[in-house]
């Protein structure tokens, strides 16, 4: 049976609908997509990343959003703690499934981003996404290729991987697949064993969602 477990907080990322995305597509964080065509397909990386022992007795999964600023927050004051004492303990394995909430334009171009650094940088990337998610939606792109570049992409490469047309289809994809088929509504989502908990989560309510699936 599953539990669900919702936060009555302050707002949460919300989908934007496709022709708002689409819109977004046109600003300047990531204005270089047009003329996608000339850019080279990347190869892809598994849909699902993750951190963690994969035999960990427990699965925390997070559909997050880097365009969500409750993700964000969650992502600075939460989860440096959780890894900590969960994630790097073997604990637990760390699933992050990708969506497009809250503002569109950030997080296709941070995921493609991260995606394109690689897997030993992607949640590097994520995490200076999440730490500088302000900076980026007033900086743009400059900002944005800071982070590709502390991560060891080139300014060619960076630009390469924001006009790649397959990457970002399938981004859209996936994000379209958890909403129809695990019903996602909104960012920050968990699931915690057979547990769904929606919003920010403090250490404290993950623990006990934790220990609950271990006895499960």
């Amino acid at each position: 049976m599953t539990v669900t477990i919702t936060q009555g907080a302050a707002p949460r990322g919300r989908l934007s609908k496709r022709t708002a995305f689409a819109a977004g597509l046109a600003s300047p964080l990531i204005a270089a997509l047009a003329g996608a065509a000339a850019a080279l397909p990347l190869a892809p990386l598994p849909a699902e990343m993750s951190l963690g022992n994969p035999r960990a007795p427990v699965t925390v999964v997070e559909y997050a959003s880097l365009g969500c600023p409750h993700c964000a927050a969650w992502a600075r004051d939460v989860f440096p703690a959780f890894k900590k004492t969960y994630v790097d303990t073997g604990k637990v394995r760390y699933v992050l499934k990708e969506m497009l909430f809250g503002d569109s334009t950030v997080a296709a171009a941070g995921f493609m981003t991260a995606r394109c650094a690689g897997p030993g940088k992607y949640f590097q990337v994520v995490d200076a996404i999440f730490d500088q998610q302000t900076q980026i939606e007033e900086g743009g792109v400059k900002e944005m290729l800071k982070i590709a570049q502390g991560a060891g992409l080139t300014e060619d490469q960076f630009t390469a991987c924001l006009k790649d047309p397959a990457a970002l289809d399938a981004l859209q994809a996936r994000t379209d697949g958890y909403v129809t088929k695990d019903k996602i509504t909104g960012t920050p989502t968990f699931i915690v064993g057979t547990q769904r908990l929606e919003g920010d989560q403090t250490l404290a309510q993950l623990a006990t969602a934790i220990d609950a699936a271990q006895h499960h």
